[in-house]
């Protein structure tokens, strides 16, 4: 497509997943926007209908990642024709977290899972950053178009959009409104529970700014920003951070 085309949609209406977007078009390096049609980020693939899958296969997508712990793969497998799957687990946290709160007598809070879901970020871009570096090693030698995603691809899967967005160029404003198109978009399929109160559930299930921002504020203290992290954890030197433009930015 030309600059002059009009954008396809960003969010893919799929009757299996509400959360499954296009991360392309947003402006990266020299303005450069990110190519259409080629990264894809996701909830987990396990409700796909027949239909879903013939639209992924007239996108051409190849290659799924799952960030999904082994639990979770095994609780909502998937099987999607021609699309090759590649397990990049981190395990989920919160959950024992929360249940370890309840467990000792404490008071579930909005501002208590809070706290854990900004522990959780922090935690994806130090200890768990070597699958991320995983990832970006993946990303710098896939052909064709791919899919990365978790349970409800807004945590593992935020982050690791941010990544991609941030060694693309792209500025943080644009990352953070990337990320928060979960909220928009993302209907969890589980329902409301009585023990459970409202906010517990949407500080969980819902984005909030200050949980990307625990991940970026701590790449700024620990590692001096985004250009170090990316190159001295994801490992991605000039020479890889130029096939990376030159593979998922537009050309000049």
């Amino acid at each position: 497509m030309t600059e002059h085309d009009p954008p396809p949609p960003r969010v893919l209406p799929l009757s299996g997943a509400t959360n499954f977007r296009d991360l392309g078009g947003y402006r990266g390096l020299d303005g450069r926007p990110l190519r259409w049609r080629r990264l894809f980020r996701s909830e987990q693939l396990g409700a796909l209908t027949a239909a879903d899958h013939e639209v992924l296969a007239a996108l051409g997508v190849a290659a799924a990642f799952d960030f999904r712990g082994v639990d979770e793969r095994a609780a909502a497998p998937y099987a999607v024709p021609g699309l090759a799957q590649h397990s990049l687990a981190i395990e989920p946290t919160v959950a024992q977290h929360m249940q370890a709160i309840a467990d000792s007598g404490r008071t579930l809070t909005g501002p208590v899972v809070q706290g854990l879901m900004k522990d959780l970020y922090r935690g994806l871009v130090d200890a768990r950053a070597p699958r991320f570096a995983e990832f970006f090693a993946h990303l710098l030698g896939a052909e064709a178009p791919l899919v990365f995603h978790c349970t409800a691809g807004k945590d593992r899967t935020g982050v690791a959009a941010a990544l991609v967005l941030l060694a693309l160029g792209v500025p943080r404003e644009t990352v953070m409104q990337d990320y928060l198109l979960t909220n928009e978009v993302f209907k969890p399929p589980w329902a409301p529970r009585a023990d459970i109160a409202p906010e517990v559930l949407q500080a969980l299930w819902g984005v909030q700014p200050d949980y990307l921002e625990a991940a970026l504020e701590m790449i700024d203290r620990e590692h001096g920003g985004p250009e170090r992290y990316l190159e001295r954890v994801i490992g991605l030197d000039g020479e890889r951070r130029r096939r990376l433009e030159r593979r998922y930015l537009q050309p000049r």
